[in-house]
């Protein structure tokens, strides 16, 4: 069945990605999945990588990457492949991936079989990791009624840990090794799981992928912008009415996505755009952006992995910033120097400068430190914290000197460390 003989309806505005789901249920059975998008459909390689092109989707796993692109990057090696759906969800503050693979697996599993068909891939591997017991339920006797002789489909579940779900951790725990993230190249469209062209996407991604290849680029454009075009899942919490996970289509403004989320609970001091890798804003200048890759990078911002923490000003940036950034630090996979030593280092001076006891160069040797661990690693884990830590020192730095003058009065605001477990839409 082609996009154009496709029977069912598209959905008009939102929900799309969300269309169908009833939090008081269960996961989505495939009866309800097909009455609402139709039966898988069928399309070339070619035709499928031309739609997801014209669609300008982009990758939902953090480092919005052409997804296009990707897809035919495996394809090229004309080698027998592998999908893997990278369903970790590493990031505490991010919950989107797990709703979905715990509440509609099938429209994921949808634009996994697709994107594998299309690369000419022999298997579908769902990674996801040891704390998911809400997505690896729903995964099992959904990947049971998919898996067929021409195309299996299995799932691997991991150590949970920050860094598991960067792809080569992935791709190296996947081969039977401790999942912890490799040097690169080569990178894993060139010799990935078993050394095969290897498409690793997030779920969102492929639930994506499956609505496009159903209703077409033109259907996809109709919301967002041109630039930034469809709708993205993001993880709103923090001082707000109603957390969760909400669908909202780029160019959304900020003040729209608090709002969205019940709005604020109190004034709001500052919003942390992209999770733990991300990036402070103080809210003044945060609400006058939108839901698009353009206003973001102008202030330093992405949304990576989708999602928006917002600090209400009863809580204490410099407090609630040195956890997170301990935290972080005890997440190096702890193989290379810069991330095991120097990342060690920054949390301490970090911890120093919010508790009021750093020395007068603490600030500084911080900034040097960042500095000198950025751009070195296996990974990015190095480049993600300095990002967090040196935009924690603009938006809160001058509350640096009160700090060391008397005892903090904010309130802790109980941002989360570790796999989180619930998770609500709208």
């Amino acid at each position: 069945m082609s996009v154009a003989e496709t029977s069912t309806s598209p959905p008009r505005g939102l929900p799309r990605l969300l269309q169908g789901l009833d939090s008081r249920s269960g996961p989505m059975d495939r009866a309800r999945h097909e009455q609402l998008h139709g039966p898988l459909p069928r399309c070339s390689p070619e035709e499928l990588f031309d739609m997801i092109e014209r669609s300008g989707l982009r990758g939902r796993g953090g480092a919005d990457f052409p997804t296009a692109t990707k897809l035919r990057a495996v394809a090229a090696r004309r080698r027998v492949a592998t999908v893997v759906v990278n369903g970790s969800e590493t990031e505490p503050a991010s919950l989107k991936d797990h709703l979905l693979l715990a509440r509609l697996p099938q429209l994921v599993l949808d634009g996994a079989l697709l994107a594998a068909f299309a690369v000419g891939a022999a298997e579908v591997i769902v990674k996801i990791g040891e704390n998911a017991e809400e997505p690896a339920a729903a995964l099992e006797p959904v990947i049971a009624e998919r898996t067929t002789g021409y195309m299996p489909i299995s799932l691997a579940v991991s150590p949970d840990g920050y860094v598991t779900g960067e792809e080569s951790a992935v791709i190296h725990f996947l081969d039977g090794h401790q999942p912890k993230p490799r040097f690169v190249p080569p990178r894993p469209f060139e010799r990935g799981y078993r050394n095969r062209p290897t498409l690793v996407q997030n779920p969102e991604t492929l639930a994506q992928i499956a609505l496009v290849a159903r209703h077409g680029e033109h259907w996809y454009r109709e919301l967002g912008t041109a630039a930034d075009p469809g709708s993205a899942l993001v993880t709103i919490s923090g001082a707000v009415a109603h957390p969760g996970v909400y669908e909202l289509a780029f160019g959304t403004p900020m003040t729209d996505l608090i709002a969205a989320a019940g709005g604020g609970t109190e004034p709001l001091q500052a919003l942390l755009v992209g999770g733990y890798f991300g990036t402070w804003m103080p809210a003044t200048s945060a609400m006058g952006l939108r839901l698009a890759r353009q206003d973001l990078a102008s202030v330093g911002c992405a949304l990576g992995a989708g999602v928006i923490i917002a600090l209400g000003e009863s809580a204490c940036g410099l407090h609630e910033s040195a956890r997170i950034v301990d935290y972080m630090a005890g997440q190096s996979a702890q193989q290379c120097g810069p991330c095991m030593h120097g990342l060690a280092a920054i949390a301490s001076a970090f911890g120093a400068l919010a508790g009021g006891s750093a020395d007068a160069g603490e600030r500084e040797r911080l900034l040097r430190w960042c500095a000198e661990v950025r751009g070195r690693g296996a990974c990015h884990h190095p480049d993600g914290v300095v990002r967090f830590v040196e935009s924690a020192l603009e938006v809160f730095g001058p509350e640096l000197q009160s700090h060391g003058l008397r005892p903090c009065p904010g309130r802790p605001a109980g941002l989360p460390l570790g796999p989180q477990i619930g998770w609500r839409s709208r």
